[in-house]
Formats: structure tokens, C-alpha cells, sequence
């Protein structure tokens, strides 16, 4: 890998390096922290988990081919090379870094309370019009995957996307300082770990420490419809650039015309005074969003009109993730990847487009705060109000919205403490031709429950 000598590595994690020197000048060919996946000529780093001591596995990643090791334990004399350090997740990062800025590429960092992956998958469709684009790995966007990402890169890419997704003050310069974006990306500010957080204010102050490692001539793209972010000034002498649907937005979209389940049709106007009309192929308010924010990367990055457009419209659909499935009995609206209160709000004005009965099946919101009980209780009542006709709330956290959705009588309302109680209840409530949305917070497990909806 360039640049990736187990000297340079070294160097880069400040470590102690243990071996025989002659292996100094030796690049490795990968970079794992899992030992199962280590091959031939790897850097091995051991990063300790919950429950388990990755230390206790090098012996299977030397038998296996790697190289080198990279260890915060003092493994003594060996017969293979060792870099000590002091912490190997550190050290993770550091050679992320290292190998990042071996690459004369432009980047866009993305974070926001929601809508990152999708917002990244659409900024990756618009880029590729034009560049060869790396992107981040599903959704490896923690202080793990984002290196992880980083190491995939290679002498073709011209451009990466790189997500970043924070849950506690003081993460975000860990990720941003690797990343080092050209292009800054916030998506929104919501309520997502508010139990960190406390405030929408402190998930402000904390997501937008990324413009701080922003190279030197970069940009700041920023949603434009967001109370707070809208109110943004310059930051590192940078003024902030909007997308929405405001007057503030210098992108901008109007002429918002919903094709039900097919997509929306907008007219999405550009700085330079040009402007475009296209088709969103997902679903939902959100995706305008999206997509402006892919128009803004793209024409940041020299995109022409032509090329945004067919980024934007050539966007694919992602399991998990506002992915609609279509079977011989149902329609499934697919977002169970994870859930908050705006993103589950999206996901129900998703649904409301449909033609024939809406059914939502939602389950516990995690890290909501002091507040749980009632945001889950609001989005039950939002359920009411739009006029679903069946909410099927599934957790402990989900009978509160199980409450909120029966202030409308006219709304079928059920409440089951497992995932497995809707299972076998689920032939008694669903119908043919129903509309279901599927959505719950990400340790709720409900793409089996997706599976078992496409077996009705």
C-alpha cells in the first residue's frame, strides 16, 4: 500500500517499532482488524472489543502471512515485527491518516443528525458522473470503519466520500482530522443522541468541529431548511454555501411534484443562475435534500449540469434505507436500518404517498434522552395525524408510540413486546395490496422482520 512502509507506519503512530530493521522499508499489502481477514503480507492492528482480547490471536494472524503486528501490549521478544504503542485505536487512526494524505484527491466529509448514508450515496452517484469515486463502506463511519474506508483507497480514485457519525462530545476531530475533507457536508441538526448531547445546540457544536480540519480553499455545504444550520456565519474565514428550498439556498429546489412511491419531480436551480429539472428516484421529501445536496457537491467539484442531473436520477435504491420492494402481495417500504424521530417522520411521509392502505411497523428509537417516552409518543401522534391506517409499534420504548397513535380512532393501533410477537401475529393484521413501512433503531434487528414480510 503507498506509502505504508513499517517504518512510516511507525513514525505515524509513535510507536516503538520491535523486529528485525530489515523489514523497515517492507510495505504492507492491507491494513485488518479482524483476524479472520488477514492475508499474506497484512499490518494486523489489535484493537481490543467489549468482550474479547484481540491480542490473543496475533499468534493466527503471523501463522496466516501477516507482516506486522501492531500491539498496545509489550509482547517481549518474538520471531516476527511488532510496533508498540500506546493505543492501538489511535494508532488505527494515525495510519489512516498517514495513508490518506498519500492521495492527491478531493474530499467530501458528510455528518448530520440524519440522512448521512443517503446523502452520501447520492453525492457518490453525482461525483462518479465525472470522477472515479470512492465512498464510505455501508455504514462504516465510526472511528473503526472510516480508516477502514480510507484503506480501500487506491492510485484510481479522484474523489471519496467519506461519512462521519458522531455520538459523543470530542469525536468528530478524531475522524475529521483523518479525513481532512475539502468539502464540508452537514446534513441536518436533529435529536439523535440527545442522551449524549443534551441539546440540538451541543449535537451543533459538536458536528460542525469537522470544518475545523477543512483544507485550506475548501468549501462548507450546509442544509439550508435547518433552523440552526441556517443561521450559520463563516467559520476559518469560509462562508457557508445553502441547499434547500428557501430564498437563503443558493441551491435550491422548487416545482415539487411527489410520483407517489416512484420518486419526486423537482426543477433544482443552480448559483450561476442555471437549472434543471429531474427525477428523484426515492421517495420522500428527505430526497430533495439529497439530491441538492449532491447538485452542491457536484458543482463544487466542476460537475456540469448534465452530470448532476444524471448522478442524481441514476441513484440506486439501498437495502435498509427508503428501498422499496415490491412482491406479489405487498409494497414494503424498507428503512429499518435505523431510526430517530425525524427520520422516522421522513419515513411516514413516505408512506402517506402511497395509493391503497398504509401500515407502519416501527420499533424502539434508541439514545432519544430524557425525552424517550415522549418523541416516541409525538411520532406515534404524527402517525395519527397523517392518517395511517395500522401502526404496529414493536419494543418497550415503542408503546408509548402505541399511545401517541391512538388519539386517531380511525387508526388501527397494535402493540407487541418482541419483534417475534408481530411475527405470529402478522397473517391476523396485513392484507393484500397493503402498504407497509418497516423502521426501528438499528438494534432492533428488523431487516429479518423485512425478510419475513417479502415471504407473505
Amino acid at each position: 500500500m503507498k506509502n505504508l512502509t513499517l517504518e512510516n507506519i511507525t513514525q505515524a503512530c509513535r510507536g516503538v517499532y520491535r523486529g528485525d530493521a530489515a523489514f523497515l522499508s517492507e510495505e504492507v499489502t492491507g491494513v485488518v482488524i479482524d483476524s479472520r481477514k488477514v492475508e499474506k503480507g497484512n499490518l494486523f492492528v489489535a484493537i481490543d472489543g467489549e468482550r474479547f482480547n484481540a491480542h490473543r490471536f496475533i499468534p493466527d494472524t503471523i501463522e496466516k502471512g501477516a507482516l506486522c503486528v501492531v500491539s498496545h501490549e509489550d509482547l517481549g521478544e518474538t520471531d516476527f515485527p511488532y510496533i508498540l504503542v500506546e493505543s492501538t485505536g489511535q494508532a488505527l487512526l494515525d495510519i489512516a491518516k498517514l495513508y490518506r494524505d498519500s492521495f492527491d484527491l478531493k474530499v467530501v466529509g458528510i455528518t448530520g443528525s440524519v440522512g448521512k448514508t443517503s446523502t452520501k450515496e447520492m453525492i457518490a452517484s453525482v461525483l462518479s458522473q465525472k470522477y472515479k469515486t470512492h465512498k464510505t463502506l455501508g455504514n462504516f463511519n465510526n472511528e473503526w470503519g472510516l480508516p477502514l474506508t480510507i484503506f480501500q483507497l487506491n492510485e484510481e480514485h479522484e474523489a471519496a466520500v467519506l461519512e462521519m457519525g458522531v455520538n459523543h462530545f470530542g469525536e468528530m476531530r478524531r475522524l475529521s482530522s483523518v479525513a481532512s475533507p475539502d468539502v464540508c457536508v452537514i446534513t441536518n441538526i436533529g435529536v439523535a443522541h440527545l442522551e449524549f448531547f443534551k441539546t440540538r445546540e451541543g449535537i451543533l457544536q459538536e458536528k460542525s468541529q469537522m470544518i475545523q480540519d477543512m483544507k485550506a480553499g475548501g468549501s462548507i455545504l450546509l442544509n439550508g431548511d435547518d433552523d440552526l444550520l441556517s443561521r450559520m456565519g463563516p467559520v476559518k474565514g469560509v462562508t457557508p454555501v445553502f441547499f434547500g428550498t428557501g430564498d437563503n439556498c443558493q441551491f435550491r429546489a422548487d416545482n415539487i411534484q411527489a410520483l407517489g412511491l416512484r420518486g419526486t419531480a423537482c426543477t433544482i436551480h443552480l448559483p450561476d443562475g442555471s437549472f434543471f429539472a429531474c427525477v428523484v428516484p426515492l421517495p420522500g421529501a428527505h430526497m430533495i435534500s439529497n439530491a441538492l445536496a449532491g447538485a452542491a457537491a457536484g458543482y463544487t467539484l466542476g460537475l456540469t449540469p448534465e452530470e448532476i442531473k444524471a448522478g442524481i436520477e441514476g441513484l440506486p435504491s439501498i437495502p435498509g434505507r427508503g428501498n422499496i420492494i415490491r412482491t406479489s402481495h405487498l409494497m414494503i417500504l424498507d428503512d429499518c436500518y435505523n431510526a430517530n424521530p425525524i427520520s422516522t417522520r421522513a419515513a411516514i411521509d413516505v408512506l402517506d404517498m402511497a395509493i391503497g392502505r398504509k401500515v407502519a411497523v416501527l420499533g424502539d428509537m434508541g439514545e432519544l434522552g430524557t425525552d424517550t417516552d415522549t418523541l416516541h409518543r409525538e411520532v406515534g401522534a404524527y402517525c395519527a395525524e397523517k392518517g395511517v391506517d395500522v401502526v404496529c409499534a414493536i419494543g418497550s420504548l415503542a408503546r408509548h408510540l402505541a399511545e401517541g397513535a391512538a388519539a386517531n380512532p380511525q387508526t388501527e393501533v397494535h402493540w407487541f413486546e418482541t419483534r417475534d410477537d408481530f411475527l405470529d401475529s402478522m397473517k391476523d393484521i396485513l392484507a393484500e395490496g397493503d402498504n407497509v413501512l418497516v423502521k426501528a433503531s438499528h438494534g432492533m434487528n428488523f431487516p429479518e422482520l423485512v425478510e419475513a414480510l417479502q415471504q407473505f
